[in-house]
């Protein structure tokens, strides 16, 4: 599993649930991703939101057969501010290592736009780049779920739309919210009622050297199902599906969430 074809499953974290009074303590979760019954890919985050600032951290690693193929993992933090309703990053830093090589991304907006401090490898290795001027206006893809959950929080739906550029690509995300669902008890699976919203992702610009760029600008699109976990905590993702055009469809589990440091099992 490459990480563009992960990238539907990540992008589906951009989009949170229920409206919540206007600040909620931290929260922590953990998730399995799964491409025909295997687990290939585990993630966690930590998501901090208050009136002022928020802060985000996304850590992921390959798992059982997709990590026979190399040591693959990668922790990626975001500091920003509130403008209004805006999102504005004011640091963003990924690092870590893909298929055994190491990887690092360092992005500031000293001026509001974004500045690429660092890369590496570097990004005309393996894509061409994106213009600066596609690059205004554009937040970081850990900015976009900020974002979202504090819309979703406040507004109770998961409409919205954002351009985003991670130093390397830029994409356009798009939620729609579709109702409500019930998941009934199961095995190791969170229960309840959540929010459905519709997810898709259009790439824009930054093809990577080779790649097919029509198959690239085909939209890939999802349904995930968010709700709250438990009072006072901010609304998680708890069952994600996206389509994909080598393995059909992934899915992404809730396995448990908390405070920091105080995970549950997600089907207590």
């Amino acid at each position: 599993m490459t990480r563009r074809q992960a990238r539907p499953a990540l992008v589906a974290l951009c989009l949170l649930a229920p409206a919540m009074p206007a600040h909620a303590e931290p929260v922590s979760a953990t998730y399995t991703v799964h491409v025909a019954g295997l687990t290939v890919m585990e993630l966690g985050t930590t998501i901090d939101i208050t009136d002022q600032t928020y802060s985000v951290e996304l850590r992921t690693r390959l798992r059982g057969v997709a990590g026979a193929f190399g040591s693959s993992q990668n922790v990626t933090r975001v500091e920003g501010v509130w403008e209004g309703q805006a999102a504005r990053p004011r640091r963003y830093l990924a690092e870590g290592v893909w298929r055994g090589e190491p990887r690092r991304t360092h992005l500031e907006w000293p001026a509001g736009q974004p500045i690429i401090r660092a890369m590496q490898p570097a990004n005309e290795d393996e894509r061409e780049p994106v213009p600066e001027a596609a690059r205004r206006n554009t937040i970081d893809n850990l900015s976009a779920i900020a974002q979202l959950i504090r819309q979703i929080r406040r507004e109770g739906h998961c409409n919205g739309a954002t351009r985003v550029f991670d130093g390397r690509r830029l994409s356009e995300m798009a939620a729609a919210t579709q109702g409500r669902d019930s998941f009934p008890p199961a095995r190791d699976e969170w229960s309840g009622v959540a929010l459905k919203c519709a997810f898709e992702g259009r790439f824009l610009a930054g093809l990577r050297k080779g790649e097919d760029p029509e198959a690239a600008r085909r939209p890939q699109t999802g349904i995930a199902w968010f709700a709250q976990t438990q009072p006072g905590q901010l609304p998680l993702p708890v069952r994600v599906e996206s389509a994909n055009r080598w393995f059909g469809t992934v899915t992404v589990r809730l396995v448990s969430y908390g405070p920091p440091g105080q995970l549950r099992s997600a089907s207590n």
